[in-house]
């Protein structure tokens, strides 16, 4: 099943939402002639004070500390950072920036300025609503709802008669871009592990889509960015992970059964107004190389060479790039002229095929566990980045910071968009 964006939507879409700004000349760049910059060094940036990056000269901020930091919020010893790559840290005006893993709850920041502003306790799991600046969505137990975090106030929307233990993915789902449209992973009457889309505008739940029949065991499932496919990861015991696209009522579309190929990625809509997963494959012919795969379809895109990406993620209102997170060590990178010549170092690239990409910032992330993996992650214009680091010490604290980034290329915006319910 082929679903397709028009393209007077998609242009007054993006017409109306990037905002225009000052891009140093130095930072564009080609693929093609790519070359690894080597380390920079730095010290460790203060709390909250301004620094720009040395190689590339991009502005960022670090925006946690273990300890208290103001306002009832406290960041543990080990880490303090937020949920996930293809999270959203920002709220839809990029007013609210939310910290998650290590923080004494919900910890809220102010998304510009990055102070600490307040802090929720809650069960569940919340996403923020992509057209809501006050709201996030939010499920668990056996309903799905609408929270305003600054208020405290919720709205049940949907509260299950015949499931139980409602997940948001589990923590890789998001809404669709309009914010109308969920998938849920449950438990059935009878207890078997399903998930179903659901539409918070109508309050139309979909067809349960049985996750026991697919190999493995269930990873998380999404909606995609259109609202139109569900996205289903599966975990093989040889530690293959397999994709699953079906429709909203549960027709198998498409099964990528090779390993991650892509994985650790993100969705977002093509130019063409096509659907695609943009991640890295763990699998030939293209293993170790950022690709895009349609979800209609399965047609396959590389976008690098073989490298050390470890992470991709994708901004709602910047669909034509990608922002990718690359580990390794740089020392290894430089042996190896044939890889893409980055390590530890955050990049945005377009997904059009065309090799343009723009540098952002050196992590110094010296390789650790999983929590000091960097999960580069923009806001919804792409206008900013957050990301993790220990800062070159393996096993130390990880710090947030955020890099802000100026783009030359668009028109302003016409206006606020839309709020959603």
């Amino acid at each position: 099943m082929r679903s397709v964006l028009p393209r007077s939507w998609l242009g007054a879409f993006l017409a109306a939402a990037l905002v225009p700004a000052f891009w140093p000349a130095a930072a564009a760049d080609n693929l093609s002639a790519a070359q690894l910059v080597a380390p920079v060094d730095m010290p460790l940036p203060g709390y909250l004070q301004p620094a720009s990056d040395p190689a590339f000269g991009v502005a960022f901020t670090r925006v946690t500390r273990p300890g208290p930091l103001g306002s009832g919020i406290v960041c543990g010893p080990g880490h303090c950072s937020h949920r996930y790559s293809s999270a959203q840290a920002w709220n839809a005006d990029q007013s609210l920036l939310v910290i998650v893993n290590g923080c004494n709850g919900l910890c809220f920041l102010d998304g510009r300025s990055y102070a600490p502003l307040f802090r929720r306790t809650r069960s569940g799991e919340c996403e923020w609503h992509p057209r809501n600046p006050e709201l996030m969505i939010c499920v668990g137990g056996q309903t799905v709802s609408f929270w305003a975090p600054r208020t405290n106030l919720e709205r049940v929307v949907y509260t299950a008669d015949h499931h139980r233990n409602l997940q948001f993915g589990p923590y890789k789902g998001n809404p669709s871009w309009d914010g109308r449209r969920i998938v849920v992973r449950a438990l059935s009457e009878s207890g078997a592990l399903v998930a179903f889309a659901y539409d918070l505008t109508t309050r139309t739940k979909f067809p349960d889509i049985a996750l026991a029949k697919l190999p493995g065991q269930s990873n998380a499932c999404s909606i995609s960015p259109l609202g139109v496919h569900v996205y289903c990861l599966q975990s093989l015991p040889d530690e293959t992970n397999q994709t699953f696209i079906f429709t909203l009522e549960g027709a198998l579309v498409q099964s990528w059964t090779e390993n991650h190929r892509p994985g650790h990625g993100d969705m977002t809509v093509d130019a063409d107004g096509r659907e695609v997963y943009v991640g890295i494959s763990k699998a030939p012919p293209d293993q170790f190389q950022v690709i895009k795969r349609r979800l209609d379809d399965g047609v396959v895109t590389a976008l690098t060479r073989y490298g050390e990406a470890q992470h991709a993620s994708l901004a709602m209102r910047r669909p034509g790039w990608v922002f990718l997170s690359y580990s390794g060590m740089p020392d290894e990178v430089g042996r190896h002229a044939e890889w893409a010549p980055f390590a530890q170092e955050i990049l945005a690239l377009k997904i059009d095929g065309s090799g343009e990409f723009r540098r952002i910032a050196q992590t110094r992330n010296a390789p650790h566990d999983y929590w000091s993996e960097t999960h580069a992650s923009p806001s919804p214009d792409g206008s900013q980045i957050i990301w993790s680091s220990n800062w070159g010490q393996a096993g130390g604290p990880v710090f947030e910071f955020v890099s802000r980034l100026d783009w030359p290329d668009e028109v302003a915006p016409a206006g606020q968009h839309a709020r959603g319910q």
